[in-house]
C-alpha cells in the first residue's frame, strides 16, 4: 500500500482513518477540502482543481482522503488501494453534527484555513441522501476500476477499528 485513496459520505471518518493510516505506513497524508477550498469556502475553477489533483498524484506514495466526484476517475487510475467507508447514515449524520458543534466558527485541522465551520443545512442533506444519490454512482466508479487494486470496504466503525489493527500487525511483521 503506497497510493491509498480513502472515499466515503461526509462524517464516515475519511480524515481521521487517512491520518491513522499515514502514522502507521508513515505516509504522507493529503486531506483534500485542504486543497480544494480557498478561503472563506471559495471553489477553485474545474481546470485549476483537475491540475492541483494531478501534481498530488504525482507523489511516490500518499494517503488521499476525499470524494470530489469530477476527479475520482483520476484518483482511482492512480491508487493501488481504495478504502470505501460505507457506514450507515444516522453514524455519519450525528458525526457531521458533533463535529460543527466542536469546530464551530474554526477550521478544522484537515481543512484549508480561512474555512470556517458553521452548520450547513445543504451539506446535511447531502450526508443524509448520500446512500441514495452519491453512493451508486461511486460503487459503480469502484467497479469500474477494481482490478487489480486492492479493494477494501468498511461497513462500521468496528470493521475500521480491524482494519487499522491488521494494518498496524502487518507493518509490525515487516
Amino acid at each position: 500500500m503506497q497510493k491509498i485513496l480513502v472515499v466515503g459520505s461526509g462524517g464516515a471518518g475519511k480524515s481521521t482513518l487517512a491520518r491513522k493510516l499515514g502514522e502507521r505506513l508513515d505516509i504522507e497524508v493529503l486531506h483534500l477540502d485542504s486543497f480544494y477550498w480557498h478561503p472563506g469556502w471559495v471553489e477553485p475553477p474545474k481546470n485549476e482543481w483537475t491540475k492541483t489533483v494531478e501534481q498530488l498524484l504525482e507523489r511516490e506514495s500518499w494517503v488521499m482522503d476525499g470524494n470530489y466526484s469530477s476527479t475520482l476517475d483520476l484518483r482511482l487510475k492512480a491508487c493501488d488501494t481504495v478504502i470505501f467507508l460505507d457506514l450507515p447514515r444516522l453514524v455519519c449524520l450525528w458525526r457531521v453534527l458533533k463535529r460543527a458543534a466542536l469546530y464551530l466558527n474554526r477550521s478544522r485541522p484537515d481543512m484549508a484555513s480561512g474555512c470556517r465551520e458553521t452548520f450547513n443545512l445543504g451539506f446535511m442533506l447531502w450526508v443524509w441522501n448520500y446512500p441514495v444519490r452519491s453512493r451508486p454512482k461511486v460503487l459503480e466508479m469502484l467497479r469500474e476500476h477494481a482490478a487489480p487494486k486492492t479493494f477494501v470496504r468498511l461497513r462500521s466503525q468496528a470493521d475500521v477499528e480491524r482494519f487499522l489493527n491488521n494494518v498496524r500487525t502487518l507493518q509490525q511483521t515487516s
